[in-house]
């Protein structure tokens, strides 16, 4: 009996981190896509181009994640306590909002450039390019905010396939789309952020009409009135504003890792830069784990089954600990080879065997984390989960500073790993309370 619950409890963890998984390795393919399609024009400025300009979106989208996470949470536990009306105001709210963001981004997109290109020093070249590739692109922020809406919304309600569905179509359309503008119609940057721009909207249509088709029975259930009572958009914007700060210390701890590496020579900079991909696999999997601990915890929580979800929590970190076991001994095994994959610059590779062993510690250190952060945003526990982060990034910042003359760029990945395994530290301290608190007080 004992097997066969833990079986089901495996089944269902995994029926959502499989496809969360795949969608998250899709998503970095539209950037790749658009500079591989550049670097073939003949000129390393178009590649510049889409490189800052792929950056700046990605800060820029990066600082609303609050609005896929936070509506999957309460989208979740709203799916355990059978409330179909909040679940459909919740969808509401969420894109809502998300299309609100994006239209003070349009309107701001002038200032917001200027401000880019003070703080990101590049050629004229390529400030032009991405200037034309940025002045295009804008005008996908409604979709790309709109579809973090309906991603938390779709995740929360146990359903992480149509994300999957909705990234996969978004390449294949970035594909087909770019090559034909920049190849037959000779629009270069222009023609790949166009074809960038057709993507995200063909990913929100295409999760407009999932929604549509599968969820066509709460369209009744709509109440406008309802959708902005009082009350929930204070708990809306609660829930959001914590882990809007809480992704401003992520992006800064992760801009200042580039940043200090890059202080120390191009070389030093390579390889950091190198060394990361190898914690960016990593965090791909973790995610979708963590996405898992979003649905399922909002959901047992919502049904107030604490037996399930301390069973949730235990599964997760049990897939948590092995995964990380395993990419350790792959990364011992095959990572140097895996670098040379990524770059054919011997002074890069013979310089990263001096840091190599910090990346082997990344798994191990850093799994609680993410998993944790799925736990807690499924609890809505995000005032607690801030904490932990506000406690993680001071100690980066402090350990820096205090061994970098000592240790040089040793220091900035002593650090790192710190700030990797102290969020999961404090949270596992913060873990057993939240949880005993929130069902108490359903």
């Amino acid at each position: 009996m004992i097997d066969k619950k833990q079986s089901s409890e495996n089944r269902r963890i995994l029926r959502i981190a499989i496809p969360s998984i795949i969608s998250n390795i899709t998503v970095p393919l539209l950037g790749l896509i658009d500079v591989t399609i550049v670097g073939h024009l003949g000129s390393p400025a178009y590649i510049g181009a889409i490189a800052v300009g792929g950056m700046l979106f990605n800060i820029i989208y990066w600082i609303f994640g609050f609005l896929r996470m936070g509506t999957s949470g309460m989208t979740s536990q709203a799916y355990g306590q059978h409330d179909l009306n909040e679940i459909t105001r919740l969808l509401l709210r969420s894109v809502g909002v998300g299309l609100f963001i994006a239209l003070c981004l349009l309107i701001l997109q002038y200032p917001i450039l200027k401000l880019a290109f003070t703080l990101i020093q590049t050629t004229p070249e390529v400030e032009q390019l991405a200037t034309t590739y940025f002045y295009i692109c804008i005008w996908g922020a409604p979709a790309t905010l709109g579809l973090y809406g309906f991603a938390g919304w779709f995740i929360g309600m146990q359903n992480s396939r149509f994300p999957m569905y909705i990234a996969i179509t978004q390449n294949i359309v970035n594909i087909v789309a770019s090559l034909s503008f920049v190849y037959l119609l000779d629009m270069k940057v222009a023609g790949v952020a166009t074809g960038t721009l057709i993507a995200q909207y063909a990913g929100f249509f295409m999760a407009i009409l999932l929604y549509m088709r599968y969820y066509s029975a709460l369209k009744k259930r709509i109440v406008w009135k309802e959708i902005i009572q009082k009350q929930a958009m204070y708990r809306f914007f609660q829930v959001n504003r914590d882990i809007f700060f809480r992704t401003l210390c992520l992006v800064a701890v992760t801009l200042f890792f580039t940043s200090a590496g890059a202080a120390q020579g191009e070389i030093v900079l390579a390889v950091n830069t190198l060394l990361m991909q190898l914690f960016t696999l990593f965090s791909y999997i973790m995610d979708g784990f963590a996405y898992a601990g979003e649905a399922l915890t909002g959901r047992y929580i919502g049904a107030k089954n604490q037996t399930a979800l301390r069973n949730t929590v235990h599964h997760l970190f049990y897939w948590g600990l092995g995964l990380s076991l395993i990419f350790t001994i792959l990364y011992a095994i095959g990572g140097k080879e895996f670098l040379g994959l990524l770059t054919n610059d011997t002074s890069v590779i013979n310089a990263s065997d001096t840091y190599f062993y910090w990346a082997l510690i990344i798994p191990l250190a850093g799994f609680s984390a993410f998993l944790w952060d799925g736990v807690f945003i499924g609890a809505t526990a995000t005032r607690q989960m801030l904490y932990s982060m506000l406690v993680a990034s001071a100690s980066f910042f402090g350990v820096y500073y205090a061994f970098h003359p000592l240790l040089g760029n040793h220091a900035l990945w002593l650090a790192f790993l710190i700030y990797l395994s102290l969020r999961g530290v404090v949270q596992t301290f913060l873990g057993r309370q939240i949880m005993k608190k929130v069902i108490a007080s359903q």
